[in-house]
């Protein structure tokens, strides 16, 4: 079926005046024709990235959101904050546990130790406790 839509999309690019919305998106398919089709190649790999997108929905909604952060330093704090929440989610890390614990050792980690509180390298401390009792949202 890939061969039969890469044959039809050829034939098709023939017939389409250039420059036009059509032959451009034809072009673009064309173009990524091995990348499109990688996972009929490999069953490991999804059809699709819906996962991928879903994840950054919420940084795409919410980059129209940070125009209006206030000033450009601002939005480089908030996009380093967000940065942090989303890699520890992607760490598998509860966010608030994750930024209560990181706050609370940050005065006394040693500088050249920093490294071990990005979510990635972090383990909770055996006293670092998830409050759940109040309402973090």
């Amino acid at each position: 079926m890939a061969d039969a839509l890469h044959a039809l999309l050829t034939a098709q690019r023939q017939k389409v005046p250039p420059g036009s919305a059509t032959a451009k998106a034809i072009d673009y398919c064309l173009g990524r024709w091995r990348a499109l089709t990688r996972y009929i190649d490999d069953g490991d790999l999804p059809a699709d990235n819906n996962w991928v997108e879903n994840q950054i929905r919420p940084i795409a909604i919410g980059r129209s959101n940070w125009l209006f952060a206030g000033s450009l330093r601002a939005g480089k704090r908030a996009a380093a904050v967000m940065s942090l929440i989303h890699s520890a989610r992607m760490n598998g890390h509860d966010p608030y546990a994750y930024l209560r614990s990181v706050l609370e050792r940050l005065p006394t980690q040693r500088a050249s130790q920093i490294g071990d509180l990005l979510p990635h390298r972090w383990t909770p401390s055996p006293t670092t406790r998830d409050d759940r009792l109040e309402d973090h949202t």
